[in-house]
């Protein structure tokens, strides 16, 4: 059989079929260096010498699966085979001087094919080393730092592949958007052009570490992924937000100013949902419908945060503009306060419901079930419109409320929670009122027609 002879520059071809892996190859390296910052993690350590560090390697490894996957698709089959080979041939063949010359020609790193064959050289050997450490299944704040100084080394010391050698990367740091492009150009303060343009970048970076997220699967190893590289996020949120108190004291327009302020207050108060709430302890969590959903959440939120952001940006410097004309799948303020206010009606009318047929068992269990489907709804796609503030009310009300079984509810044990959907009724009703004060929705009508029918959907499905 005639093999097929590989192109010289077979990487400049690689990255031209494949550049939705490269840049995925670049966030995963930058994301896994990060996830070795304690201060990143979503578990709190508070006595690090006394902290299992488990399960944040478990993660670790499946990364570098992930990654490892990645390199195995972008090499081609016939320079993986003669890598393979030369493995086997260096443990069993070649004498020390041949070994060493192998060696020292890898590491020149004069070439990208040679740069990325050391990666997945280091790559497969700590696949290796971490699998074996976790068999243990007790890792020390010590072993988990030692692997993550090996692997922010091998990282940091390749000539090709290391995310950290520029600040911006052109190859994946670039204004594609058309309409945001023409913006920065007209833009004439030299100062402010520069200030938009290092923010938008910062946006859309976000963007496209989002975008390798992925929200569809209940596989562990793309949800631990996933995970890391939102972890990767609160890292660049952190440096984004230092980077606008930076520059707002040099900004000199007083509207620009007011808007950069406001992004950035933005970004300190939903951030602290993605961190402090959606993703706060969720390697203890080990159910994959809950690991997913919260995964899944945290994903919308920061989505929906930048490129909100991006489109008000833009719609200050051409106020006609939409936010479809720059993200197909946008969804505007005002048609996500109009959705949160309906299903909070929803959600307040149902329980409505409940307390008044609760002392008649039929009409209970007709109810609750009906009632426990939306509030599921509720929970992977209305959570992540909530303020901050109202978080942890919503998410206390529905884990009660949700751990009640049919049997429970047959008994009629859900009426000891009378008072407390009372409370929260009265809850969602100031809610209501905070939505109500929201401009985009000041004067929007209710279509309580639209309400009835959902609630109907629900009780004849």
């Amino acid at each position: 059989m005639i093999q097929k002879k590989e192109p010289k520059d077979w990487i400049a071809v690689s990255k031209e079929t494949h550049r939705e892996l490269f840049s995925e190859l670049d966030v995963l390296l930058r994301a896994v260096d990060r996830f070795f910052i304690i201060e990143n993690l979503p578990s709190a350590k508070e006595t690090l010498s006394e902290s299992n560090f488990f399960d944040e390697l478990s993660a670790v490894r499946d990364l570098i699966l992930r990654t490892l996957s990645i390199l195995e698709v972008i090499i081609p089959e016939s320079k993986k085979n003669s890598y393979w080979f030369q493995k086997f041939a260096e443990t069993k063949f070649l004498t020390d001087r041949n070994r060493d010359i192998f060696r020292e020609e890898l590491y020149k790193q004069d070439t990208p094919e040679k740069a990325v064959f050391l990666l997945y050289d280091s790559f497969v050997n700590l696949k290796g080393l971490v699998t074996d450490l976790l068999k243990s299944g007790d890792i020390t704040y010590l072993s988990y730092m030692n692997i993550g100084q090996i692997l922010s080394k091998e990282i940091r010391e390749n000539n090709y592949f290391n995310p950290f050698k520029k600040d911006i990367n052109p190859e994946f740091d670039i204004i594609e958007n058309q309409e945001i492009s023409d913006i920065v150009k007209n833009i004439r303060d030299k100062d402010t052009k520069k200030y938009i343009s290092l923010i938008l970048i910062y946006l859309l970076r976000l963007l496209r570490y989002l975008k390798h997220i992925d929200i569809t699967t209940q596989r562990t190893i793309s949800l631990n992924t996933s995970l890391i590289i939102l972890m990767l996020n609160r890292s660049e949120i952190s440096m984004f937000k230092n980077y606008t108190e930076k520059i707002i004291p040099k900004i000199t327009q007083p509207d620009l100013k007011m808007l950069i302020q406001s992004l950035s207050y933005q970004f300190s108060m939903e951030t602290k949902r993605v961190y402090l709430q959606e993703l706060k302890e969720i390697l203890k969590k080990k159910a994959p419908r809950y690991f997913r959903g919260r995964i899944e959440n945290s994903h919308g939120i920061l989505k929906n945060l930048a490129e909100q952001s991006i489109v008000q940006i833009a719609q200050f410097y051409k106020p006609g503009l939409t936010g479809e004309d720059i993200f197909i799948s946008f969804i505007a303020k005002t048609e996500q306060s109009l959705r949160l206010r309906e299903d909070i009606l929803v959600l307040h009318k149902f329980l409505t419901l409940l307390t008044e047929k609760s002392n008649k068992q039929e009409e209970r269990v007709r109810i609750f079930g009906p009632l426990r489907n939306f509030m599921m709804y509720f929970e992977s796609f209305t959570f992540r419109l909530l303020r901050y503030e109202d978080y942890e009310e919503f998410v206390s009300f529905f884990k009660e409320v949700l751990s009640f079984k049919k049997e429970q509810v047959v008994a009629g044990e859900v009426n000891r929670l009378r008072e407390k959907i009372h409370n929260f009724r009265i809850f969602l009703e100031t809610t209501l009122r905070h939505i109500a004060n929201r401009t985009e929705v000041r004067d929007k009508p209710i279509d309580m027609d639209r309400i009835d029918k959902t609630i109907n959907q629900y009780l004849s499905g």
